[in-house]
C-alpha cells in the first residue's frame, strides 16, 4: 500500500491499519452505492415510482460517504482503491443481485448488506480510537454508522 508524507500525531503503523479498515468500508459502501442503483434501475411493482424516488435519495447519502471515506483516506497519507476489481476483493458484501426485482426483494437484501456494514463499522470504531490513536477517524465512522442505522430502520419499517 502506497503512502505519502503525513505527519498529523498518528504513527504510520497506526495509519496503515486505519486505512486498511478504510479501505475495506469505502469497498462495501461502492459496492452498497452500485447496488442501490441497480434497484433504482430496475425495481418493478405497484409501488415503483415512490420506491425509485427512495432508492434514488438512498444511492445520493452513499455516494456522499464513498467520496468522504475515499477522502479520509488521503488525509490519513495513503492512497484510495478505485477499481472494480480492488473494490472486489476488499468487500464484505456478496456482488450479486437479487432474483426479482420486486421493492421487498430489492430491501430485503440491502437490509442484509447495511447489517453487515454496520457490524464492521461497529467493531472498528473501538479498534481505531484505542489500538490504533486515531480518534478522528473513530468519530468520523461514528457519522456514517449512523447513517446505515437510519437507512437500516427505514428498510425494516418498510418490509413490515
Amino acid at each position: 500500500m502506497d503512502s505519502t508524507q503525513t505527519t498529523i500525531g498518528i504513527k504510520k503503523e497506526n495509519r496503515k491499519a486505519v486505512v486498511e479498515m478504510l479501505r475495506k468500508l469505502l469497498a462495501d459502501e461502492y459496492l452498497m452505492y452500485t447496488k442501490l442503483r441497480n434497484a433504482h434501475w430496475n425495481v418493478e411493482g405497484i409501488d415503483f415510482h415512490t420506491k425509485h424516488v427512495f432508492f434514488e435519495e438512498e444511492y445520493n447519502k452513499i455516494e456522499t460517504i464513498v467520496d468522504e471515506v475515499a477522502e479520509r483516506i488521503r488525509m490519513l497519507g495513503f492512497y484510495s482503491p478505485g477499481t472494480l476489481g480492488e473494490f472486489l476483493d476488499l468487500t464484505h458484501l456478496k456482488d450479486e443481485c437479487p432474483k426479482k426485482n420486486d421493492s421487498a426483494t430489492l430491501m430485503a437484501a440491502l437490509l442484509e448488506d447495511h447489517t453487515t456494514i454496520i457490524k464492521f463499522i461497529r467493531k472498528s470504531i473501538g479498534d481505531n480510537a484505542e489500538a490504533h490513536n486515531d480518534e478522528g477517524t473513530a468519530d468520523f465512522i461514528t457519522g456514517i454508522l449512523q447513517v446505515h442505522e437510519q437507512m437500516s430502520w427505514m428498510l425494516r419499517a418498510s418490509l413490515k
